[in-house]
């Protein structure tokens, strides 16, 4: 290779070469011309960045093929499918294989073919295999595509195989002609200086067997599984001429098939095939062409039937059943469910669309089995006549020519059993809404036989029917037309006292108990929700003495928040009788809740325990994190909504978290009916609200659930609330994170039982004992980036963050571990939550605290105690949260100031988490009892645990 005389004549050339590990490339050079206009022996490899100065030369094509052969280039080969950086005879002499070449070999190959198409007549080289001379010999394109032949010549004792190739109406011989396939994803083959391409898909692996071999044999032993497979897909794809087997080609109306395949308790669907006479295929074929093959034994005969199959047709069909609203659940085997936007499941859509498709030509069958379904139009009519006391709803159900009464369905709908048995023996399918639009209807219905529903339940009958929904909004007229709620007395045996805007929501939750109405208490976090549900809870215990009603009232949390709710409990209502129903040792007897006013359990357990709640009828069940049901086709919400109360509560500081369809199954709990179905909901509320911003259904929406929603925000009751609150929130381990706990804590109490914590060296290690137990308790991977489970405590604190982030407040989390703050930076990255960050390694302090104070979307500053302590003003922050108590209490209050100082306008909430059962709970005590010396001696760690008794410890370590 020489430099290129810009200044003498020279050409653009295309050369072939064979790499030796990558196959078969081209290359573009530029080549000096001599003064016959001949090439010379001067050349030089181009590029797209190194072709400009022989731009002269070249054209619109020529840069796009440079561009298309820069990424055949070796180095930008390795480059590309290789991380590391390598010397390509180092990469290809230690790291290339097989498998690497079978895997990259198809993508060169693809631009290799784009390059064949964009080349024309342009000059097209064979490069010398000696010295890499790229203008060895000049190649030809063939002007024609060539076809090609398979044959087959069965006798006696073998199969004989082999291609012949035709090339402008003449057989060409290439056979033992040094011809070489140079692409094999689309085959291009190289004979006698000219590159041949065909005139159909075809692979060179077909060819390549062949180029030094005239046939290949096969034996009869094996014949059978190789006509099965490789010469039925020969046929499918090629012409193929036979001797010792027939080949039969046949073209038939095709007829399209929907077969009804049902699933007991899972999803049923539609396959779709299509029948050409006496065939039937799954639709997808890649091939016009499909080959059915058959033995006649006493005549030793082997038969190929081809048959010939419309694709264009058959993708007709299928686009015409995604037109009427359905979805390909699988591609390969053509099956079919609805798309979800009308229908539940797939006898609604067929139901709906039986008609449509006959007319269309389509044949309708049944899966073969002992069920026969019915298939037709499934309706309901109802009417609804006004008597004293009750709602009389006179409905039946229509499955084509049958009238049922609808009470008949009343166990299938409470049930959620689909199968009804008509008259005639055909099964029906109940339609996926109605379990959901009137479960609660026979849930509330005063007769078993009949459907007379209370007046008090009005709300029930809002999806119905237009006359009892005019009434429903008749109801909620009334009910918005209260100007003030009536006083209620506050329970005699409940410990403190309520603030103005608590004592209202006290109020109104017996003014719902009042109306049988269910609500949602949506109060920004901090303002008390627990404790006017405890009001109300101990109220309910004295008023319900000497009844007969049901007095046992379930709230379902989530676990994080039990042990948080129980303190509450004992601190303001002593005297509820709690049942904690967590645990392996839980009550397996629901007759067993009769003894408590309040059963406390989670929603995980009332997933696990459905049954066992669902035979037990309560006074009161209170949803607490409310939007933990948002999702209607969530487990928990289906197995809430099995349980059975005379009232219901949610409490949620943030029932619509992402979408206004949120609060769907939460209003579907608390008031059943009250949004219709929740299609409904979706077609008439969510979509012109959140897609349209349709501010008038908005509105409509909001006069709806307004009497069942109260929500006062912080800003709202600012003047009812103290500058300062502070709570402890205490968090349940998980159990892996308690095990390791457990164990370092064995550790150093067995080490202290034997004496060996006495002097300085054993008060340090004393020290480095407890602050493993104080990371234990935060998170177990403060210790060990290994471990997998998780931190209760860690999860307790972001569940409080997505509320108050909900609100829009600003919150500081403080940590004395700038490991443990390193855990939440880590998860608000992956989940682009935007964060301020301040430890002693922060170089730009003023930076950190400009982007807390001045970017509204920058809500959370995490800061290490020894870093923020001091020095930071901060009043932006009206929530502040101490992940682990400090020894020194006046550290803490240290922590608060940042926010709590001269110039904060807003109310000021403090959390400080503690781990349940760890030296937390134990430190926190020890500060309220060495009280004295904490705030007037205690500056350090270790001069607080060089206070500390014998006792001390050993409390610490128990």
């Amino acid at each position: 290779m020489q430099q290129i005389d810009t200044k003498l004549p020279y050409k653009l050339i295309y050369s072939i070469g064979e790499h030796p590990y990558l196959g078969y490339l081209m290359e573009p050079h530029i080549v000096q011309l001599n003064p016959n206009g001949s090439l010379s022996l001067s050349y030089k490899r181009v590029f797209s960045n190194t072709v400009e100065e022989f731009a002269n030369v070249l054209d619109e094509t020529d840069y796009k093929i440079i561009k298309l052969l820069d990424d055949l280039e070796q180095s930008n080969v390795i480059k590309k499918y290789h991380k590391k950086a390598v010397r390509p005879i180092d990469y290809f002499g230690k790291i290339f294989d097989s498998k690497i070449y079978d895997f990259i070999r198809p993508k060169l190959e693809q631009k290799l073919l784009k390059v064949l198409e964009l080349i024309g007549d342009k000059p097209l080289y064979l490069m010398s295999k000696k010295d890499g001379y790229p203008a060895d010999k000049k190649l030809k394109i063939a002007e024609q595509s060539t076809s090609i032949l398979f044959h087959f010549r069965r006798n006696e004792t073998e199969t004989r195989y082999f291609p012949t190739l035709k090339y402008n109406g003449h057989r060409m011989e290439f056979m033992y002609r040094n011809a070489e396939v140079i692409i094999n994803t689309q085959a291009w083959l190289l004979l006698d200086n000219v590159l041949y391409h065909f005139d159909q898909p075809l692979e060179g692996k077909k060819l390549t067997p062949f180029l030094n071999k005239r046939y290949i044999s096969v034996s009869r032993a094996t014949e059978k599984k190789y006509y099965e497979t490789f010469v039925t897909s020969l046929i499918e794809k090629y012409s193929v001429y036979a001797e010792g087997f027939d080949i039969k080609t046949i073209k038939e109306e095709a007829v399209p098939v929907l077969t009804l395949n049902y699933v007991e308790n899972g999803e049923s669907h539609l396959q779709l095939s299509f029948i050409y006479g006496p065939y039937q295929f799954p639709p997808n074929s890649d091939h016009k062409i499909s080959v059915k093959l058959h033995y006649n034994e006493k005549q030793d005969l082997y038969t190929f039937t081809r048959i010939k199959r419309s694709l264009t047709w058959e993708e007709k069909q299928q686009q015409f059943l995604e037109s009427l609203g359905l979805k390909k659940q699988d591609v390969l085997f053509g099956s079919y469910i609805p798309d979800g936007k009308e229908y539940n499941n797939i006898f609604e859509w067929l139901s709906n669309k039986k008609d449509l498709l006959l007319a269309h030509g389509f044949e309708i069958k049944h899966e073969t089995g002992d069920k026969h379904f019915f298939i037709g139009k499934t309706t309901l009519d109802i009417e609804v006549v006004e008597d004293n006391d009750w709602f009389d709803v006179r409905a039946f159900a229509n499955f084509g020519p049958y009238k049922i009464p609808f009470v008949q369905l009343r166990e299938h709908i409470l049930n959620r059993i689909q199968e009804f048995t008509l008259p005639n023996g055909e099964i029906a399918i109940i339609p996926e809404e109605w379990f959901a639009q009137y479960e609660h209807l026979f849930q509330f219905v005063i007769s078993k036989k009949e459907l007379h529903l209370n007046k008090a339940h009005i709300g029930l009958l809002h999806e119905i029917s237009e006359h009892t929904a005019l009434t429903m909004s008749r109801k909620l007229q009334n009910l918005n037309n209260f100007e003030s709620i009536s006083r209620v007395e506050p329970p005699k045996e409940f410990n403190g006292s309520l603030r103005p805007y608590q004592e209202a929501g006290y109020n109104w939750f017996h003014f719902l108990q009042e109306y049988k109405f269910g609500g949602v208490l949506a109060d920004d976090m901090g303002l008390g929700k627990t404790v006017q549900t405890l009001a109300l809870l101990q109220k309910q215990k004295e008023d319900l003495k000497n009844t007969d009603y049901a007095k046992t009232s379930l709230l379902v949390l989530p676990t994080s928040l039990v042990y948080n709710w129980i303190k509450e409990a004992e601190k303001f209502a002593p005297k509820l009788r709690l049942l904690v129903h967590t645990g392996p040792n839980r009550f397996k007897d629901a007759y067993a809740f009769t003894h408590f006013d309040l059963v406390i359990t989670t929603y995980g357990i009332v997933r696990s325990d459905e049954e066992l709640f669902s035979k037990f009828f309560f006074n009161y069940i209170i949803l607490d994190e409310s939007q933990n049901i948002k999702n209607p086709t969530s487990k928990s919400f289906k197995s809430i909504k099995s349980l059975k109360s005379r009232h219901k509560l949610a409490l949620s500081g943030t029932p619509i978290e992402n979408s206004v369809s949120d609060i769907w199954s939460q209003m579907h709990f608390t008031n059943p009916g009250l949004l219709g179905s929740y299609s409904f909901f979706q077609k008439e509320f969510v979509i012109p609200i959140e897609k349209k911003k349709d501010e008038q259904t908005a509105k409509r929406l909001q006069a709806i659930i307004k009497p069942f929603v109260l929500r006062r925000t912080k800003a709202q009751v600012a003047t009812e609330l103290p500058p300062k609150t502070e709570q402890i929130i205490y968090c349940e381990m998980t159990e892996k994170q308690a095990e390791r706990y457990e164990t370092i804590k064995s550790e150093y109490r067995n080490a202290l039982l034997e004496g060996a914590v006495n002097g300085k060296g054993s008060q340090i290690a004393l020290l480095q004992g407890l602050t493993k137990l104080r990371q234990l308790a935060n998170h177990p991977r403060m210790l060990d980036e290994n471990f997998k489970d998780g931190s209760g405590k860690f999860e307790t604190v972001l569940q409080m963050l997505s509320s108050i982030s909900d609100e829009g407040n600003k919150v500081l989390i403080f940590s004395q571990f700038v490991k443990h703050l390193e855990l939440f930076k880590e998860y608000f990255d992956t989940k682009n939550i935007k964060y301020a960050y301040l430890d002693g390694a922060t170089k730009n302090r003023a930076e950190a605290v400009r982007e807390f104070k001045e970017d509204a979307d920058t809500r959370i500053f995490l800061i290490s105690i020894k870093a923020g302590g001091v020095g930071l003003n901060l009043t932006e922050a009206d929530y502040v949260f101490i992940l682990d108590p400090w020894w020194n209490p006046a550290v803490e209050q240290q922590a608060i100031d940042r926010s709590h100082r001269i110039g904060q306008k807003r109310n000021v909430f403090i959390y400080k988490f503690i781990s349940k059962d760890t030296v937390e709970e134990k430190i926190v005590a020890l500060q309220n009892r060495k009280m004295s010396i904490a705030t007037s001696l205690i500056t350090t760690e270790e001069t607080f645990v060089k206070s500390l008794t014998q006792e001390d410890l050993q409390e610490l370590l128990r």
